[in-house]
């Protein structure tokens, strides 16, 4: 298959898997030959739990993206319904119970994000909120109806329940109804809208089993679950996580130089596995990155972070952030688009401010602890002098003209009065 100048394995299976993207599949070999020959409707749910999706939200999107590029309808279902009462599956705490509005205000931000990366005309995708039919249930017959097909002996054997009736909190009877909750959502688009697959995260291949076989028991049809594996560190740790917090899809609260910045500083180790993962780069010209290391594993992080910060935001913003890091970094100056943080009057005492709080307040450290640890390793640089002592303070002054704080080699700010 040719696509943008790309050659592509022939069936979207196929990719998913040279890309090491595929976890389990219910069928494999049955659901690749039905990707093969019919063009398909599927679903991935998004339980608005804040205010943007976030990096490990992107894997998902971008598999929905591929699918559709192959011809396959995605259907984008926001969780509303579901987002009442909180999955617990990869939660080792319960959720927090949050207000309708602001699940509702959430669920419209995811909007716009999706549309991004999503064609929804002419029904070529679709979107819908598991609201419209969650909250309008009556619980007797849900019972009646879904509770039947569900056996208690065999969901306690899901790893979601195991992990958190192991630890003090317990199960909450309301989440423990969260995977008959699922079922449901896979059921209803099953017959609503010839949905046959439901794919997600690793982490949700219980909730996915338990709607294939609500769609088995109830209507003696087949219908396949998929899931992806996470995106994780060499070391097995999640990615998407910063000493700020989440790397958000959202512009206003992860930058998109931030957001370019966090792929540029990625680990060498894990780079290739980003690029298979997250892009199309041809999987010789990754091999190749791998082959030569060194200094190519630069190549290969700058193409990753460009490539990702076009597809989430723009190529203008892209080409700003590649200019900005290579300005910054090729330690030729200072961009108006490198992040910045800006003190206010509160921060001061007596008209100055510690080396340690100014590394806490801008949040390039998470606490004062770590950043006396980061100033006694010589790893903290303010206009390219190195701080030596953990007693350096700052007046007001010193912030009116160009102040640049650094921490390592990629962690740089700009800080402001």
């Amino acid at each position: 298959m040719e696509w943008n100048g790309l050659k592509l394995p022939d069936n979207v299976y196929d990719l998913l898997e040279e890309r090491g993207l595929i976890a389990a599949c219910t069928d494999p070999e049955e659901f690749r030959e039905l990707l093969g020959k019919e063009k398909i409707s599927f679903y991935i749910g998004y339980d608005p739990t804040a205010d943007s999706l976030h990096v490990g939200h992107f894997l998902q999107l971008n598999i929905m993206r591929l699918m559709q590029i192959y011809g396959h309808r995605p259907i984008a279902v926001i969780g509303g319904g579901t987002c009442m009462i909180g999955d617990p599956s990869g939660k080792t705490d319960m959720r927090r119970v949050m207000p309708k509005e602001e699940i509702e205000a959430n669920g419209e931000k995811f909007k716009v994000t999706m549309k991004k990366f999503l064609d929804f005309d002419d029904g070529k995708a679709i979107m819908v909120n598991n609201a419209d039919w969650l909250c309008n249930l009556n619980y007797v017959d849900f019972l009646r109806e879904v509770g039947w097909y569900f056996s208690v002996n065999k969901m306690l054997t899901a790893d979601a329940f195991k992990a958190r009736m192991e630890r003090d909190i317990g199960l909450t009877f309301t989440e423990f109804n969260y995977m008959l909750m699922q079922g449901y959502d896979f059921y209803r688009l099953f017959n609503d809208y010839n949905c046959v697959a439901q794919f997600g995260g690793s982490d949700q291949w219980s909730n996915i089993l338990a709607g294939t076989e609500l769609i088995r028991k109830k209507d003696s049809k087949d219908a396949f679950g998929m899931t992806f594996n996470l995106l994780t560190t060499a070391d097995g740790v999640k990615m998407g996580k910063t000493v700020k917090g989440a790397v958000w899809l959202d512009p206003k609260k992860t930058t998109p130089y931030e957001f370019f910045q966090y792929w540029r500083n990625i680990n060498d180790a894990d780079v290739a596995k980003c690029l298979k993962m997250l892009t199309l780069v041809p999987l010789e010209q990754i091999d190749d990155y791998v082959k030569r290391g060194g200094s190519a594993y630069n190549e290969a992080k700058e193409l990753l972070a460009y490539t990702l910060t076009e597809l989430i935001h723009s190529k203008e913003d892209a080409d700003l952030a590649l200019k900005t890091s290579r300005e910054v970094f090729g330690g030729r100056g200072v961009s108006d688009a490198m992040p910045t943080a800006k003190l206010g009057d509160d921060d001061f005492t007596d008209g100055k401010i510690n080396i340690l709080d100014l590394l806490v307040v801008t949040k390039l450290a998470p606490s004062k602890s770590e950043a006396r640890r980061n100033v006694r390793q010589g790893g903290v640089i303010v206009n390219d002098v190195k701080v030596d002592s953990i007693d350096a303070s700052f007046d007001k002054s010193a912030f009116e003209d160009k102040f640049i704080l650094k921490k390592g080699k990629k962690n740089i700010i700009k800080v402001t009065l």
